[in-house]
């Protein structure tokens, strides 16, 4: 009974892999892709810049208070930069390939732009470490990033107005 048993195991993979074999059309995929989302609409970009407007307000205002905040100033005022970056980041997603392809070297200038800005966070690293006080080196910080932020912003209002963010 074993004998028969085995044998039919073995002529029941043959089939199964026979059937795999002469069934693969070459493609091999993990997982069933995600549906599409949502399209995007005006609104969602609207409120997207809305967010991004919203954390450069939030970045000045960590600016000016960060001092209060003694060792946690610097963390406070970086915790807003990264927040700020990502609501940007996610502005960008809301836009329409058409709106990318015409607003691509405005939209690079927007992201030197916040480069730039992030070298602040370098140079009070710096600064501390090559012995300038802490209290010091934050107050540089905050003002250049307190100067820095509404040119951005301006320029962000200035690239959503050419690209036409609400009207996608």
């Amino acid at each position: 009974m074993n004998f028969w048993f085995r044998r039919s195991l073995i002529f029941t993979m043959a089939i199964l892999s026979a059937v795999a074999v002469f069934s693969f059309d070459g493609r091999l995929a993990a997982q069933t892709p995600w549906p599409p989302g949502p399209p995007i609409t005006g609104n969602d970009q609207r409120n997207s810049l809305n967010l991004v407007k919203g954390q450069v307000q939030w970045l000045q205002n960590s600016t000016r208070t960060a001092s209060n905040y003694g060792a946690g100033g610097y963390d406070l005022v970086r915790s807003q930069f990264e927040k700020l970056r990502g609501a940007y980041g996610a502005f960008r997603r809301t836009l329409s390939p058409r709106q990318l392809d015409f607003g691509a070297n405005d939209l690079a200038e927007l992201d030197a732009g916040l480069d730039i800005i992030q070298e602040a966070f370098m140079v009070f690293e710096n600064d501390v470490a090559n012995g300038r006080s802490y209290s010091s080196a934050l107050r540089s910080m905050c003002q250049v990033l307190g100067q820095a932020a509404p040119i951005w912003l301006k320029e962000l209002n200035q690239v959503s107005t050419r690209l036409r963010v609400g009207f996608p």
